[in-house]
């Protein structure tokens, strides 16, 4: 790590679009069409207010959180990052080194660089480790998926999470126009040997999205499959309608994570921030994770207060493990959890059950 040591997020962010080349950049931090999204996720956390509270006691105050049977030191964990071996060589295997350091729970993708028996032995024999979750997109070959799920639970991963959000991807100009190509040696590796089903031979008139792409794709009856095929609990991740979360209840999800992929999917789809309180009010007492543009420990305590039982950060982790791989994505989650607990002692807010009082209420 460099002299120059990061104080903020923010920090990684600048630091890293020194280090990753323009392709690496162009994937990394570029969304959707004009990135409205992409910039409402940070804009809409800003705008949130808190309220500050004086002579509070706080010995004994904690950032404790129970999440699907476990307790968690911190409700912070890294989203699902693809192909991380563009940030830094040891990729996914140096982020879940830090994150098993640092208590947070990680989300692995199935379309990361490592594969899951490596990352998974990050996490095994520490006991104050957070959980290792695998994230998954259901294959148009659904044995494939299932094999994958087994590798998922052979290796300890204590739930999957399944993205919902992105049957295609969405109208990326950023990477359209740095021309981005996977460099040899960087692969998803989890997807190895998958054979893609022959399309379909369209008709005048059909549609090649459509009718060909999208013929496979899953609906709500392979949710209800796969929540019947595994014995992990299963999180839905992408949710920003409350008919979806609530169609999402009925096909046995154990959670759901209000996600629009970041705004790397479609564009002018409301910040996270503006839809987590309508999911959470849908689907009462289901545990609500949120991801998209936070930041900031004060970004967490707010998401907490919104009705959310942890937060996703994703390309901050990738930023710091550009910046300085391992010990760049630790500190990195020190920063976020620092913050979180100096956001707490001036919100007089001692344990993240009160976090919704140290919302400020609106003008």
């Amino acid at each position: 790590m460099s002299a120059a040591l990061p104080v903020a997020l923010p920090d990684y962010a600048a630091a890293a679009a020194e280090r990753l080349d323009a392709q690496a950049r162009a994937y990394f931090d570029g969304g959707a069409a004009d990135e409205l999204t992409l910039s409402a996720n940070l804009r809409a956390w800003q705008q949130i207010r808190l309220q500050s509270r004086v002579l509070r006691p706080m010995t004994g105050a904690h950032t404790r959180v129970e999440l699907l049977g476990r307790t968690l030191a911190h409700p912070v964990l890294l989203a699902p990052v693809a192909f991380q071996q563009l940030a830094h060589p040891d990729g996914e295997l140096a982020t879940a080194h830090a994150a098993a350091a640092l208590q947070a729970g990680m989300v692995l993708s199935t379309q990361s660089s490592v594969p899951v028996e490596a990352v998974a032995r990050a996490f095994r024999g520490d006991p104050d480790a957070g959980p290792l979750w695998f994230q998954l997109y259901i294959q148009p070959d659904r044995d494939f998926t299932l094999a994958l799920v087994r590798r998922a639970e052979a290796a300890g991963c204590e739930a999957l999470v399944l993205t919902v959000d992105a049957p295609v991807s969405g109208a990326r100009d950023r990477e359209r126009r740095a021309g981005f190509r996977l460099p040899p040696g960087v692969r998803a590796v989890h997807l190895e040997g998958l054979r893609r089903p022959p399309s379909p031979a369209l008709q005048p008139g059909q549609s090649a999205l459509f009718d060909g792409l999208l013929a496979g794709m899953p609906t709500w009856v392979d949710v209800a499959w796969l929540v019947g095929h595994t014995r992990l609990p299963v999180l839905l991740k992408g949710i920003t309608h409350p008919d979806d979360a609530r169609l999402a209840r009925e096909a046995g999800a154990a959670g759901l994570i209000v996600s629009n992929h970041g705004g790397r999917t479609l564009d002018t789809v409301p910040a996270t921030a503006e839809l987590l309180p309508r999911i959470v009010a849908a689907v009462d007492g289901l545990p609500v994770l949120v991801d998209g543009g936070i930041r900031r420990g004060t970004d967490v305590l707010k998401a907490l207060g919104l009705g959310a039982r942890a937060v996703l950060v994703g390309r901050p982790q990738v930023h710091a493990l550009a910046v300085a791989g391992a010990q760049g994505v630790a500190h990195m989650l020190r920063l976020l959890r620092d913050e979180l607990e100096i956001a707490m002692a001036l919100t007089g807010c001692r344990r993240l059950t009160e976090a919704a009082a140290a919302l400020s209420p609106p003008a």
